[in-house]
This record gives C-alpha cells, sequence and structure tokens, in this order.
C-alpha cells in the first residue's frame, strides 16, 4: 500500500539521498513554526509563504519538504498532540485523566478543532494516544475492536466538548446580552412554545439552567465522561460474567 508521502515524512521513512547536501530543514521544523503561527493568529494566519519566512527559506524551497498546505495541516494536527498520560492506575481512572488531556490540548490550541476530524489517526503522536487507552484496557475482557471503539468513543466527547466549550458566546448572542447559560436558559423560555416543545419548556420551567456561571461548567464535562465510563464499566462487568 503506497502511503500519501507526507505520512512516509511524519513517520521518518522517506529514504535520505546519499549524495548532496544535508538538508537544511525537516518536516518536525516546519511543523513546529507552523504551530506557533497558528497559536498566535488562527489558521487563517498559516500560509506557505508565512512557514517558510519563519523557518528562513524561500517558499519555493519549502515545497521539497511538505507538498501542500494541505499535507501541512495534517502534519500539524499530530505534531501538537503531547505525549498521553503515562499508564498508570486503574483503566477508569487513566481513561479519565486521558480524555481530559484531549480536551484540554484541543482548546489550548483551538484552531485543531476546525482540521481535526473524526478518521483513525495515522501520525506517529495520535497513534501513541490509541496505543496507549488499547494498553489501559488490558485484562478487562475486552476484544480489541471494542477498546478501539471505547478509545473512539472517548476521543469523540473529548472533541465534540472542546468545541463547545471554544464556540460558546458567539458574538450574536453577545450583542443579545446573552453571555451565558442562565441568559440563554431566559430567551429560550421567551421563544418556547410549550405545545410544541413541551418536555423542553418543562426543562426550563423548572429552572435547569437556572444559576448556571458562564457557558461551560467542568462538572458537565465529567457528566458526560462518567456516562461514558459507566457504560464501558457495565460492558466489563457482562464480559466478565
Amino acid at each position: 500500500m503506497a502511503l500519501p508521502p507526507v505520512i512516509i515524512r511524519m513517520w521518518g521513512r522517506e529514504p535520505m539521498p546519499r549524495r548532496g547536501p544535508r538538508p537544511r530543514l525537516d518536516l518536525a521544523a516546519i511543523t513546529t513554526a507552523a504551530i506557533e503561527i497558528a497559536d498566535a493568529e488562527g489558521l487563517t494566519g498559516v500560509s506557505m509563504a508565512g512557514v517558510a519566512a519563519r523557518v528562513g527559506v524561500a517558499t519555493t524551497a519549502l515545497y521539497r519538504y511538505i507538498d501542500s498546505k494541505e499535507d501541512l495541516l495534517i502534519a500539524m494536527a499530530d505534531a501538537a498532540a503531547p505525549d498521553p498520560p503515562p499508564p498508570a492506575g486503574h483503566w477508569r481512572d487513566y481513561l479519565s485523566e486521558w480524555t481530559r488531556t484531549q480536551r484540554d490540548f484541543l482548546l489550548q490550541h483551538s484552531w485543531l478543532l476546525s482540521i481535526t476530524q473524526l478518521v483513525p489517526p495515522l501520525g506517529p503522536r495520535r497513534l501513541l494516544w490509541l496505543d496507549r487507552a488499547l494498553a489501559a484496557l488490558d485484562g478487562t475482557g475486552l476484544e480489541d475492536g471494542e477498546k478501539i471503539n471505547v478509545a473512539s468513543a472517548l476521543t469523540g466527547y473529548a472533541l465534540t466538548d472542546a468545541a463547545l466549550t471554544h464556540g460558546a458566546g458567539s458574538p450574536e448572542y453577545d450583542k443579545a446580552g446573552i453571555t451565558g447559560a442562565q441568559d440563554y436558559g431566559e430567551a429560550l423560555a421567551e421563544v418556547l412554545d410549550p405545545a410544541t416543545y413541551p418536555a423542553l419548556s418543562s426543562a426550563i420551567g423548572n429552572g435547569a439552567l437556572t444559576g448556571a456561571i458562564g457557558w461551560v461548567d467542568d462538572a458537565d464535562f465529567r457528566f458526560g465522561l462518567n456516562l461514558l465510563l459507566d457504560g464501558i464499566e457495565q460492558l466489563i462487568a457482562r464480559r466478565a460474567g
């Protein structure tokens, strides 16, 4: 199977030329520069010319190392991932930290939310995360395919929560004076028709969002995460039974 050139470079599998000068750059230096730009300016600030200037080469020279901006984004998404938490403790405690750490680094590099997709990872750093999740589930009785599905579900939750946290409080809402979940609930109370939305109207009327501070609460993240972990625990118990 012929892997895309950027994937081969990410794994350091590209054959080195036997003759000629040593390359001035490598993919790691290029992605580091691109990530620094994205962290400071967002993805709109990332261009092949801008990255080339940051690493001190001509734009045409950059194409010797990376074929396109699309390939650059693929490499950036993998390189931005930190090391996963070191394996330790009970699988539930580990996967709780594993999921929270994913959510946190997505928020630290919020531009990732624009390019991260729920597709099987191919880069070395993201596959290290998958490996650690599978290792945490050793001895639980789950099949290997089920372990991968567990990791995918938790990754999806981290991504969704990060996207909601980052996107909360759009400029349109700010203009309308909706600055948090409580304001949002008050706005809903004004527009909801109980005949059409009986359950939602009842929840809002009963104060489901009353007293909320801001848009996000860590307790909400823990609640959703524990729902997933409880389900995984029940699956493990069924396998043991």
